[in-house]
């Protein structure tokens, strides 16, 4: 029997194997390194609207352009610095701005433009590459290549989600907490039996199966359908508490030997009544990211830097159902202890129709694989050649902004 373990993931339906459909299906990824700092990868999925969330309210054409998506001081939102306000769904992470923990960078994207497809933006923001299919696996990944000494505790890849992110040669590890792995005895035996000569993987499937059998109280849905079913799975909103499970296992990762975990939140695609939709993904976002601040605890917060980027933004006009469509420029999010916070960076394009991208969208004028970039180069001590050349293939890097202490 000729099976591979990647075709032995792939038929594990047809083995009994399934994992729960909890719309958490999103694995953490984590990989050891050999430095002190943390850094956490965010993917929102769905096409977060930068316009909502970091206000522009300063700027003399948002107002007339977001007229039931008011934002502003006037409409609730937290002023950050005279001309930005927050969104009141992110007020939970006041402190951290007022502590200098917390910043933006606004107007910034990929090189991805015009097609607007979710799965496409989102593999080449993963990929981190200026157009798709240039280079293999992910931009985290790619990192670890040029790291002596990096290595991950496991190396196993079990779930419904592609993390590409960190996809690539170099040796990471990958659990979904809250989703569990459950196999018939048949399964659980054909599985051991075809691993057993690697003790890698075979080590790694024990561990997934325990956790699994301890974790029994985060609950499982219902199982999952076609390949279709699932991708659509990915832009709704996760329920329950899971978001915070998923920070809180990273947390635990991070306080040990594992200095990189990347994981994504979806529910950001806010075509419609996006008040209510972009409100309670905000406070998912908030929830994980003080999860980690708390579960890491006061020194392992004080060397980790959160970034939570988005495959693309949203139009600047709402449309006619209280939502935004899929747009073009966004923003990036920074949070820890290791950040120089308190700024909203990025050089503004403005609003007035003459301003816009394809005049509809917020211009991009920054590529977003710079400050990321910018940020592996002062976490890990990667050099700004390897990093242009390697890990984010032909990109320029520019001038340094300064993101972390």
């Amino acid at each position: 029997m000729n099976l591979t373990r990647r075709s032995l993931l792939t038929r594990s339906a047809a083995l009994g194997c399934s994992l729960a459909a909890s719309p958490l299906l999103t694995p953490v990824t984590l990989a050891a390194a050999p430095w002190e700092t943390r850094l956490v990868v965010i993917i929102l999925r769905g096409g977060m609207d930068a316009l909502d969330v970091v206000q522009p309210y300063g700027d003399p054409d948002y107002a007339g352009l977001r007229q039931s998506l008011a934002g502003g001081p006037d409409a609730g939102a937290a002023d950050l610095d005279g001309f930005y306000a927050l969104h009141p769904g992110l007020a939970p992470l006041l402190p951290l701005w007022r502590a200098g923990q917390l910043g933006f960078v606004q107007a910034v994207s990929t090189p991805y433009r015009d097609r607007r497809s979710h799965f496409d933006g989102q593999d080449l923001l993963e990929a981190g590459t200026a157009g798709l299919g240039q280079a293999e696996g992910g931009w985290l990944n790619r990192l670890l290549q040029l790291i002596p000494g990096a290595e991950a505790r496991t190396a196993f890849a079990i779930g419904q989600e592609r993390m590409l992110l960190m996809e690539g040669d170099a040796p990471v590890s990958q659990w979904a907490p809250g989703a569990g792995l459950v196999m018939s005895p048949q399964a659980e035996r054909l599985a051991g039996l075809l691993m057993e000569e690697d003790p890698l993987f075979h080590a790694a499937l024990n561990e997934a199966l325990e956790l699994t059998r301890q974790d029994l109280s985060l609950g499982a849905g219902g199982g999952g359908s076609d390949a279709e079913d699932m991708m659509m799975s990915m832009m709704k909103a996760p329920k329950g508490k899971a978001h915070a499970e998923v920070a809180a296992y990273a947390a635990q990762q991070l306080r040990g030997g594992t200095r990189i975990a990347a994981f994504s939140i979806n529910g950001w695609d806010t075509h419609q009544q996006q008040a209510n939709g972009l409100k309670n993904a905000l406070g998912r976002l908030a929830e994980t990211i003080l999860t980690l601040q708390s579960g890491l605890g006061p020194e392992a917060w004080g060397k980790t830097a959160v970034a939570a980027v988005t495959e693309f933004g949203r139009t600047v006009r709402e449309n006619g159902t209280g939502g935004t469509d899929h747009g073009t420029g966004g923003a990036l999010l920074l949070a820890g202890g290791a950040i120089r916070g308190s700024r909203v960076l990025g050089r503004w394009p403005g609003l007035s129709e003459a301003d816009l991208y394809d005049r509809r969208d917020l211009m991009p004028t920054e590529d977003v694989r710079s400050p990321l970039a910018w940020l592996l180069h002062g976490l890990t001590g990667a050099g700004r050649s390897r990093l242009e050349a390697d890990v984010f293939p032909g990109l320029d890097m520019g001038s340094n902004p300064g993101l972390l202490l």
